[in-house]
């Protein structure tokens, strides 16, 4: 069995000096760790767990997006973004392949409040599926991450106040659609079909973690072909120290 977590930690600095991921790195036990928004250019952090090999992705702009995987299993091969010039400044991914698998953590791109960037979004919608219908062409792939989009009505606290809204559009809806009904599954959504009050993510403002009025926009994607390898998801929703807690899951995968 191979565990997997993915966290969107919105600064991995503040959550490291707080002594927040340390502790959380330790007690989650994964054999992969996959982090989001991390904020940091090179040498920025000096940040190691023994038995672990990390790769990251630096965005060009400073303080901004970022990826990060931790693993406890060294890859055939690291690859940094998708082959695309238009979207791999942000250091918004890392692919790492294994012989029986791809694991891939991404950061999508939000599209802001006022809809500003949705077309970028969209667009950047279209080129990581191609990205990932290219791996699958030597191996099914489990991906991770925040994908900022609220998929059902039940992924969200307030859906008809937020419809239109970033991150719950319907062009950002119909992209999630497009990309299950091309060979990819939703993992929680697998075990939980109709679980409400489930979220990965709070706004910092209104008191919405106490309320729990939130939204599931963190998740684990696998190709279709591994349904049959999962064994569970879950969301660590009792998890603090991000405006995002972190989510999990475990396949029945060895990494030879």
């Amino acid at each position: 069995m191979l565990k997997f977590i993915s966290w969107n930690v919105n600064g991995l600095r503040a959550v490291t000096g707080k002594g927040i991921f340390p502790e959380v790195f330790k007690d989650l036990d994964a054999d992969f760790f996959c982090l989001q928004e991390t904020k940091l250019q090179e040498g920025q952090i000096d940040l190691s767990f023994e038995g672990y090999e990390s790769y990251w992705n630096y965005a060009e702009k400073k303080g901004y997006s970022g990826t990060c995987i931790f693993t406890r299993h060294k890859p055939l091969c690291v690859k940094l973004g998708i082959d695309n010039e238009e979207f791999d400044n942000e250091g918004r991914v890392i692919t790492l392949t294994y012989p029986d698998f791809h694991l891939v953590t991404v950061y999508t791109p939000n599209a802001k409040e006022d809809l500003s960037r949705l077309s970028y979004r969209e667009k950047w919608e279209d080129a990581f599926l191609t990205h990932l219908k290219k791996l699958e062409e030597t191996a099914p792939v489990i991906f991770c991450g925040d994908l900022n989009v609220a998929h059902r009505e039940i992924d969200l606290k307030n859906p008809k106040p937020n419809r239109g809204k970033a991150g719950f559009t319907d062009e950002e809806r119909a992209k999630f659609n497009t990309l299950l009904s091309s060979g990819f599954t939703d993992t929680f959504r697998y075990f939980y079909p109709d679980t409400e009050g489930a979220y990965s993510w709070w706004s910092y403002r209104y008191n919405a973690r106490k309320n729990n009025a939130g939204w599931r926009i963190d998740y684990f994607v696998t190709s279709s072909a591994l349904d049959d390898k999962l064994l569970g998801a879950k969301i660590h929703s009792d998890i603090f120290g991000s405006d995002h807690c972190p989510v999990e899951l475990s396949v029945d995968l060895k990494v030879n």
